[in-house]
């Protein structure tokens, strides 16, 4: 009898160990899921009373594989909500006037342009138009300043001329610097003249976003302007331009909403609970940045930097400020059990 009452509760343990090992292995990771960053956070400012959020919805499945994903950056205007991915835009140029040089630095003020540009996404804009005497006027904004460049041409100019034989450094004959289109561009010159041995394709290493994909992919410094002109939509009879009314597009991987569907497009695939940031946060120069809250960028240690820009040669091919996506994603993870809120890095905003 007592052998008999041993082997039952024996049994009665393994069944209950083993309903309990079940029920771990059966728990499932699939649905969908809502995460937000936003600004103002570090000031105390709530999610709902923001004026701008990035909202990342990922669907995962049982094991925790992300089988969808998508990024939008929200913005407050005049009481609407408006994303910044819209990419429609209003593009009017005025072939008379003469682009002057922006001025750069802390003092910064608008310069002279001959373009209007109403649009919600000036990230990687180009346009170009040819006037009924052959002038030519094309803007290009450059992804690392994120100042938007301009280049008019006078009728019977050499178009075999090469893109590395134009300035950029807000002299006449050149790309002219005439609009700040952010203030959170990688490279923030002082001065035009520290640009003054660099061409529109060398301002920077990551300049190469423009040639990798894109509009202008394959072109670089040794590319001539009728190479420039006609991958943005200038056609030629006898290598002289014809009339062409105002176009307009996005270079590299496509402004705001091609750099956010290469996220979505990086982490599809991906097991959430692999990657659990957007940002290597054992990065020194970042790790630095992040204080005793979680807040990146707020409290800095000496050589740190406020934006980690975790996505030229990686993530999303253009300079976005990575930290403040990443918060979003980690969220997401936060709603979906994978990550704890304390574990979430809060940002730049």
């Amino acid at each position: 009898m007592k052998n008999l009452l041993s082997l039952f509760i024996l049994l009665t343990l393994v069944f209950t160990l083993s309903g309990c090992t079940t029920e771990v292995e059966e728990k499932s990771l699939a649905g969908t899921y809502v995460g937000y960053s936003w600004k103002g956070e570090s000031t105390g400012v709530e999610l709902a009373d923001a004026s701008q959020e990035i909202e990342t919805k990922l669907t995962l499945d049982e094991d925790g594989v992300i089988t969808d994903a998508s990024i939008l950056f929200w913005k407050l205007s005049d009481g609407s909500w408006y994303t910044r991915q819209d990419g429609t835009a209003r593009v009017s140029v005025d072939l008379s006037v003469d682009p002057m040089a922006a001025t750069p630095g802390s003092e910064y003020a608008k310069g002279t342009s001959m373009f209007d540009v109403d649009t919600h996404d000036m990230m990687s804009l180009y346009a170009v138009a040819v006037g009924n005497d052959g002038t030519v006027g094309l803007l290009i904004v450059e992804p690392v300043t994120r100042y938007q460049f301009e280049l008019k041409l006078a009728p019977g100019y050499d178009y075999s001329t090469l893109i590395g034989d134009l300035t950029t450094d807000g002299t006449s004959g050149g790309f002219i610097p005439t609009v700040r289109t952010s203030s959170s561009g990688l490279v923030k010159p002082d001065a035009w003249s520290e640009l003054a041995d660099k061409d529109l394709f060398s301002i920077s290493y990551f300049d190469h976003v423009m040639s990798d994909a894109g509009t202008f992919e394959g072109l670089d410094s040794s590319s001539t302007v009728k190479d420039l002109l006609m991958a943005a939509g200038v056609t030629f009879t006898s290598d002289v331009p014809d009339e062409a009314t105002v176009m307009y597009g996005r270079h590299s991987l496509g402004g705001w909403q091609g750099n956010y569907e290469a996220i979505a497009e990086f982490l599809i695939g991906k097991n959430a609970n692999d990657v659990t940031s957007l940002v290597d946060w054992s990065v020194e120069r970042w790790a630095g940045g992040v204080n005793d809250d979680n807040f990146f960028g707020i409290d800095l240690a000496a050589g740190a930097t406020k934006t980690a820009q975790d996505s030229l040669d990686g993530i999303a091919g253009a300079t976005v400020r990575m930290s403040r996506e990443s918060t979003s994603f980690q969220r997401a993870l936060v709603a979906a059990g994978v990550l704890a809120e304390e574990d979430v890095v809060k940002g730049r905003f």
